[in-house]
């Protein structure tokens, strides 16, 4: 790659995100983009590297004052083919989250060398695959005075809020049974098991109307083999957790009480996250997008990101933030509106330079 424009244009900021849709990177298999990566921000001027977790990262500047911005480069399976229709970019990850960390990346990069501050940006690997291990290979690593989280919001909202996740595999084997006996088949036992879930669930739910404050279960899916000796029946349920809810009675009644004979174990957890509103780094996404010709909303979601595990590790004002409609990720009609991406980076600059203000005062 040749060396670009330490202030990239729209056109290098748009073909930037385009081959990084074009280079498939499903979880666990991200080493081609964070090699891209590495080549695009050293060529834009970041010290650029990979880690031992295989993130990619780029440093630009050397001001005390830490800001972080961080994406993930993985993907969900499923290959959209790669097209323009108008300002649209389809493809997988365009939207869960290429847009996005694009959109940090030509940012930092416009923004360039910022007094009293150090900017990195950081593409992680393993954020789908519920280890997000790139995460968890940098909290340790950086204690940022600020930091931005990569993921779809729209340009002009401003994420705050994520609700935890925990993940239930059941495993039930055992010699089958004639159907006329009193005994209840495997695939019962699971569904009896989902029905009181369901049912812990519904209660909780009773005198909540926020789906952030509510308890969200899922029947991820369920499978039973029967070979006319053994029956065999796996699950998997997923737990939407919002803030408050005491995660540990309801998993001792999942795996003590309503599982059975069944093997049933958890894993994936990630405590629920809400961070602070009012801060210099919501003050400076408010002036940005304002300055852009937007109202600014605040929003919490349903889901989860790695500001689930970073917020509470570095305690520091953190948001997320990224162009793209996030009801179309992982869905077969992901796609990201350009115009939209070319504004966030608008934004995205803005808030790094007022950042740099605010560190020097």
């Amino acid at each position: 790659m040749t060396i670009l424009d330490v202030q990239p244009s729209d056109e290098e900021a748009i073909a930037i995100v385009t081959q990084m849709v074009r280079i498939p990177s499903v979880s666990t298999h991200e080493q081609p983009l964070a090699l891209f990566l590495l080549e695009t921000m050293a060529s834009l001027g970041f010290e650029a590297e990979i880690d031992g977790a295989g993130n990619a990262v780029g440093h630009m500047g050397r001001g005390k004052g830490h800001i972080v911005l961080l994406g993930h480069m993985d993907t969900v399976p499923g290959d959209i083919p790669v097209r323009r229709e108008g300002s649209l970019l389809y493809g997988r990850g365009s939207v869960d989250a290429k847009g996005p960390l694009a959109a940090f990346v030509v940012a930092a990069a416009r923004a360039g060398p910022l007094p009293n501050v150090r900017v990195t940006v950081i593409g992680v690997v393993e954020e789908e695959a519920a280890t997000s291990k790139g995460a968890h290979h940098v909290e340790a690593r950086y204690l940022p005075r600020y930091a931005i989280i990569g993921e779809p919001s729209a340009w002009n909202r401003i994420t705050l809020g994520y609700k935890g996740r925990l993940l239930i595999d059941y495993l039930l084997e055992r010699p089958v049974a004639h159907t006329a006996g009193q005994q209840r088949g495997a695939c019962e036992e699971a569904v009896a098991l989902w029905s009181e879930i369901w049912r812990w669930a519904k209660a909780y739910n009773r005198h909540r109307t926020s789906r952030f404050a509510r308890l969200e279960v899922s029947l991820r899916n369920i499978c039973s083999t029967n070979d006319g000796l053994q029956e065999r029946v796996k699950m998997a349920i997923g737990l939407r957790l919002p803030p408050g809810l005491e995660v540990e009675p309801l998993v001792e009644q999942i795996t003590r009480t309503w599982c059975g004979d069944a093997c049933v174990t958890t894993r994936g957890y990630e405590q629920p996250f809400r961070a602070e509103k009012r801060t210099p780094l919501t003050s400076a996404f408010l002036a940005a997008i304002r300055a852009e010709g937007g109202k600014a909303t605040f929003v919490y979601k349903t889901g989860t990101s790695d500001m689930n595990v970073l917020g509470p590790r570095w305690g520091c004002p953190i948001v997320a933030y990224g162009p793209g409609d996030s009801t179309l990720d992982h869905t077969p009609n992901e796609h990201l509106d350009l115009d939209e991406y070319l504004r966030s980076i608008r934004v995205l600059t803005h808030v790094l330079r007022r950042l740099s203000h605010f560190a020097g005062k």
